[in-house]
């Protein structure tokens, strides 16, 4: 079943290649009505897949769930790609040798891109429109947990495509859940362009290690805050507490929070307050503090265990640090970043920048949440994922990221 999927991709991929911005703006907005028409459809999918899913905890389940909104704003989303500019086809460089050679460096799809996710399925149709628009074919690989629902959008938008007069096959997905599904995408030499993984650390290191395609390295997110002595604390306790508690699930949440000794006795208690007492008194679950020893002199919680500085949480636990300076603070997210994303909060502009030019992140903030490192917030549309490494691409990749170049050289009979 895998083979075929592979082979009808790989034969699509000279047609994706091809297809004008019209044909491909014209199948995004198909694509996001079909979305729209299968929503009851979709819903009746996720909540069979909520319904199997005894062992996530809420906020991972949070990340399952859809609804009427989250459909709608996954069919937005396809039509704001298809808003965007072609990224195919852009010159990126030219000149004329000193023979008359015309030698241009021009962007090109990659081919067939292979998406393996876990449990959030609105990425199937941010993935779907971001490959369409940038001339490739994609294959989802969609995980257990989100399986169902994931079908039920994937069918929605191959209507889509059909109805725009384009081939189903621009956009597939494998149903084998097995470790040897994933696995098979990971060494599809020949058929898999390009290979990135969405989820958490296990995924993405089985991909990195085992993969014989090229990958690209997605973010597990050990975001970190540092709260500078210079800090605005009004500023900082709204940007912790957006950074972790408005979605904690994701990987652009805060796991860490650094705060400046001198600032550490007016500022823990209120965030104490904001993240624990206030939450409780609302009837919200609040936040867990895992608090190194300095801290645990200014606010009461949990002693920080050996590993509390170098986990994702994924929900609503917090890790904190007091440090004696922005120098110790950067040495420390370099000793346990994920090269995620990195804030600082402060009025002092010698240490924001030597904050921004000295920390190895995709994303480094002075005075905001880490949770604007999202594709959409960055005016790319949606994103495919969020990459940590370093090489062709790197923080939300969009459609440009999407494509690679290759030279087109025109001679008129010239030889070597």
């Amino acid at each position: 079943m895998i083979q075929s999927v592979l082979e009808r991709a790989k034969a699509c991929a000279a047609k994706a290649a091809c297809l004008s911005l019209e044909e491909k703006n014209n199948a995004l907005l198909s694509m996001a009505e079909a979305l729209l028409a299968a929503t009851a459809d979709i819903l009746a999918a996720n909540g069979e897949d909520l319904e199997a899913a005894t062992h996530l905890s809420p906020v991972m389940k949070d990340r399952l769930l859809l609804n009427e909104a989250r459909i709608a704003s996954m069919a937005e989303g396809i039509r704001k790609v298809s808003t965007l500019p072609d990224p195919v086809g852009t010159v990126l460089e030219s000149h004329t040798h000193e023979n008359g050679l015309q030698i241009q460096k021009v962007t090109v799809p990659f081919g067939v891109v292979a998406v393996i996710f876990e449990s959030r399925p609105n990425v199937s149709a941010d993935t779907a429109a971001l490959t369409l628009k940038s001339g490739n074919v994609c294959v989802l690989r969609g995980g257990k947990e989100s399986f169902l629902s994931c079908r039920a959008i994937v069918a929605a938008l191959r209507r889509g495509l059909a109805a725009a007069g384009l081939p189903e096959d621009l956009v597939q997905m494998v149903e084998d859940r097995t470790r040897e599904g994933a696995s098979r995408l990971m060494t599809a030499k020949g058929y898999v362009d390009l290979l990135i993984p969405r989820g958490g650390k296990g995924l993405i290191q089985a991909c990195v290690e085992n993969a014989t395609v090229p990958c690209i390295e997605t973010g597990t997110g050990i975001c970190h805050i540092y709260v500078d002595a210079e800090a605005d604390l009004d500023k900082a306790l709204a940007i912790v507490k957006n950074a972790k508690t408005s979605r904690p699930s994701v990987c652009n949440a805060a796991e860490v929070c650094l705060v400046h000794e001198a600032v550490a006795e007016a500022f823990l208690p209120l965030l104490q307050a904001v993240l624990v007492e206030d939450r409780i008194a609302r009837g919200e679950k609040p936040v867990s503090l895992l608090l190194c020893p300095k801290a645990m002199h200014y606010i009461k919680g949990e002693a920080a265990g050996e590993a509390d500085f170098d986990t994702e949480f994924l929900d609503y636990k917090l890790a904190i640090k007091v440090v004696s300076g922005v120098e110790e603070a950067i040495a420390h997210i370099a000793a346990h970043s994920t090269h995620h994303s990195e804030a600082i909060i402060t009025q002092n502009e010698k240490n924001a920048a030597l904050f921004t030019k000295t920390v190895d992140s995709a994303a480094v903030y002075v005075n905001a949440s880490t949770r604007f490192t999202d594709g959409g917030e960055f005016g790319l549309g949606a994103e495919i994922g969020i990459s940590t490494q370093k090489l062709h691409a790197r923080g939300p990749m969009g459609i440009r990221e999407l494509t690679t170049y290759k030279y087109v050289v025109c001679g008129n009979g010239q030889i070597r």
